[in-house]
């Protein structure tokens, strides 16, 4: 195991290169999201299922299941940013679909000023395990930038697993703007945060059951989509998982 001498020496001599791979600019897109009821997510299922493709990693049905694991600080600096609606914010999490945990990824999301970016990493299972276990050290890849990153976070801000999220998601595209709709439904939460690594452990559903609606795209959206997802009497409003699955606090 390196001393922290030796980890801190080590990121003090990373390469150039990955320094400037870690200030390449992100690429931002355009996000809105809606909360409808059950009645309406079946309207616009069909809908959609008559317009666009589906994602290609869906399952038989449509859908697949997201599980992601969520950090914030011990202040909890993600969630209180995101409830008073700070234009330039930033979060972590590890994510994974279905059962395979052989992918596992990092990934921070990004806001900047209403635009949201994200990057993302593949993380072993076996590191995963160890950072559950408090030995961030496994996590300290300094080849990687946003690996780096994280590991420096761990350590610097503290951060730590606060948050077990589990989701059904049934997504579809459309290439011109790389617009992704998705209808997330039978949103769910984590009694222990052990429970990340394993896909059938019980979850605790998160008050009334209805679904979240989201649209993402580049420059612009094009009119078919627009058309395509417009719910009668509704505006994109601030929905977070994260923050609803914090309420269980």
């Amino acid at each position: 195991m390196m001393t922290e001498a030796a980890i801190t020496a080590t990121m003090m001599t990373a390469d150039p290169i990955t320094t400037i791979r870690q200030m390449r600019p992100i690429s931002l897109r355009h996000e809105i999201k809606h909360q409808i009821s059950l009645q309406e997510d079946l309207v616009l299922s069909q809908r959609l299922a008559s317009l666009f493709p589906r994602d290609p990693y869906a399952q038989k049905d449509g859908c697949y299941c997201v599980t992601s694991l969520y950090f914030d600080t011990p202040y909890d600096e993600a969630l209180k940013e995101k409830t008073a609606g700070v234009m330039r914010r930033e979060k972590f999490r590890l994510r994974y679909y279905g059962e395979d945990l052989s992918l596992i990824r990092l990934e921070k999301k990004s806001k900047h000023n209403g635009l949201c970016g994200k990057r993302n990493t593949l993380v072993s299972r076996e590191q995963v395990g160890a950072l559950l276990d408090g030995k961030i050290e496994a996590l300290f890849q300094p080849e990687d930038p946003l690996m780096l990153e994280f590991y420096s976070k761990l350590r610097g801000k503290l951060l730590r697993p606060v948050t077990l999220v589990r989701y059904e998601r049934e997504a579809y595209l459309y290439p011109a703007g790389r617009v992704r709709v998705t209808l997330d439904r039978n949103l769910r939460a984590g009694m222990r945060i052990a429970d990340f690594l394993k896909p059938d452990a019980a979850m605790i559903p998160i008050g009334e059951q209805t679904t979240i609606l989201e649209v993402k795209y580049d420059g612009f959206l094009p009119d078919i989509v627009r058309m395509a997802v417009q719910v009668p009497n509704r505006q994109g409003q601030a929905c977070s998982k994260y923050a609803m699955c914090r309420r269980l606090d």
